[in-house]
């Protein structure tokens, strides 16, 4: 699967790398040891972290100042991380959905990236992140549709199918799926990248069965 990151996303969001994995799965509807390890996470979140403190972390401001510089409020188009760390600091529990979306989740709770999964046998390669165009919309997960207009967007040959604010139903992941591809998306560089890549990898063997994996870090091309 080709990654490309387009060249106009550059003024936006200077430091912008990409951690792709991708891998074979086996998915489940739950996992307990799985949500064992995601309630020890969101309480060490909730013990330790405030919700006025969330702006000024790290990996969310620099998304922040990237949706700025795109013309984009992010207090109202928030990053998929900060919608969850806001979810937990409101006491909200976070439900399962599937083994390889609750890993999704797990994992952008440890690094506070955003990070975006998908089934692979729903999209082509190459897989362009861009921002998005007057009058581009879709269908989000459990929403009506999506205007994508100033948003990154990633982009297949049939369109838009997800962004660091709102996935799409596309190229979500179902209970059957059996190919993904998990990209986490960093607006503040790459330091640490390769860890919560392994991370990955280590995350969707252990639930996932995952097999054939592949791990790659994205610059702008």
């Amino acid at each position: 699967m080709e990654i490309i990151i387009d060249a106009s996303l550059r003024v936006a969001a200077p430091e912008l790398v990409i951690g792709a994995a991708r891998a074979d799965v086996e998915n489940y509807t739950h996992n307990p040891d799985l949500w064992a390890e995601i309630n020890q996470r969101t309480a060490e979140i909730a013990s330790s972290m405030s919700l006025t403190g969330l702006p000024e972390v790290p990996q969310i401001k620099a998304l922040r100042s990237s949706y700025k510089a795109l013309g984009k409020d992010p207090s109202r188009y928030r990053g998929s991380q900060e919608a969850l760390l806001r979810r937990i600091l409101q006491g909200k529990p976070l439900q399962p959905i599937n083994t390889v979306v609750d890993i999704n989740n797990l994992l952008s709770l440890e690094c506070f990236h955003s990070i975006g999964s998908y089934d692979t046998l729903r999209i082509s390669s190459p897989v362009t992140f861009r921002i998005g165009r007057e009058g581009e919309t879709y269908k989000g997960i459990g929403k009506d549709s999506i205007s994508l207009d100033g948003l990154p967007v990633f982009s297949d040959n049939n369109g838009p199918f997800g962004s660091p604010t709102s996935d799409s139903e596309r190229a979500m992941i179902r209970p059957d799926a059996k190919q993904v591809l998990m990209l986490i998306i960093a607006f503040s560089g790459p330091a640490e990248l390769e860890k919560y890549l392994s991370r990955a990898a280590c995350l969707l063997e252990k639930y996932a069965h995952a097999n054939r994996k592949e791990m790659t870090i994205h610059i702008f091309n």
